[in-house]
């Protein structure tokens, strides 16, 4: 079984200290050097607005300075990693978000803003603007998971169960949202049966084939860790494989591909983000041998 080896961190490290922003450089001395939990909190700060939420390009592909739902979402990833969310930036964050929320509940990946804003071109593009499971079933399950009582979440929670209901088809990305929710919502025998249900239709959206490029999302996309609700989805055999892959990867500068570029910058933004997330999944899998071990001696 291939592994991340004490020389290939030390060669990530060099990449994260080259290459990435101040953020992802904090969270991997967290994960993997022993750095202060505080770093990663203070630099995230710096990318939430007045109104709660988050912008400023915490999500590479989002450049504008308004708090936009998706990087509201990715805020709540990186205070997962961390422990425990703090009270006063989630409610905060739920603050923003009761302003963006759709009738219904739901709030939409995007707010109409973004068409004035440099952004990607497929959110440049994007013009349904109505509430969407990805984020909100992301986000709700984040709330859920950390016991985070609010009433924008109770409302996020009947959307999210009343569209998963509806739910005949799916994308990878809407998938990755449901199964965040269906791991973490209170109601454990709906859940299953709602999973149950949408099995068959998650697993046909993901790129089971480990050598297929491109904007594809893979198994450890769907299941980053062996105890997430999605892993039952995929056999040892397509993980194992898709690990082999992962780390067959690598560039040798140390970093992984972005499998959608943009601009150089966004893309070097997201490479960086990509690498230590991919680093995590490894982790998780028990495919990087030092960690929680010894630290990896800083580059920098």
């Amino acid at each position: 079984m291939s592994t991340v080896t004490q020389d290939t961190l030390h060669l990530v490290d060099h990449f994260i200290a080259r290459s990435a922003r101040l953020l992802d450089r904090y969270r991997f001395a967290h994960h993997f050097q022993g750095g202060p939990a505080h770093a990663v909190y203070a630099v995230l700060d710096t990318y939430r607005n007045v109104d709660g939420g988050y912008g400023n390009a915490l999500d590479p592909e989002l450049r504008g300075h308004g708090s936009q739902p998706l990087a509201d979402a990715a805020a709540l990833r990186v205070l997962d990693e961390l422990g425990p969310l703090p009270h006063g930036t989630v409610n905060g964050l739920c603050r923003h978000l009761g302003g963006a929320t759709r009738p219904g509940g739901g709030v939409p990946p995007v707010l109409p803003d973004i068409r004035h804003t440099e952004t990607a071109p497929w959110w440049r593009e994007h013009h349904d603007f109505r509430g969407a499971l990805n984020p909100t079933a992301t986000i709700a399950g984040l709330l859920h998971k950390h016991h985070i009582s609010n009433p924008w979440r109770d409302r996020a929670t009947s959307f999210c169960w009343t569209r998963i209901r509806a739910l005949n088809w799916t994308d990878p990305e809407e998938a990755a949202a449901v199964c965040t929710f269906l791991q973490h919502v209170p109601d454990r025998d709906r859940a299953r049966a709602e999973f149950a249900r949408l099995s068959p239709v998650i697993r046909v959206v993901i790129a089971r084939d480990p050598d297929v490029r491109g904007y594809v999302h893979t198994p450890l996309d769907l299941a980053p860790t062996p105890g997430h609700i999605a892993r039952s989805l995929f056999t040892d055999a397509e993980i194992d494989a898709h690990l082999d892959a992962l780390l067959a990867a690598q560039e040798p500068d140390g970093g992984w591909p972005v499998n959608r570029p943009w601009a150089e910058g966004p893309t070097a933004e997201r490479r960086g983000s990509d690498t230590l997330r991919h680093l995590l999944v490894l982790s998780a899998y028990g495919r990087v041998g030092t960690h929680g071990s010894s630290p990896v001696p800083s580059a920098r």
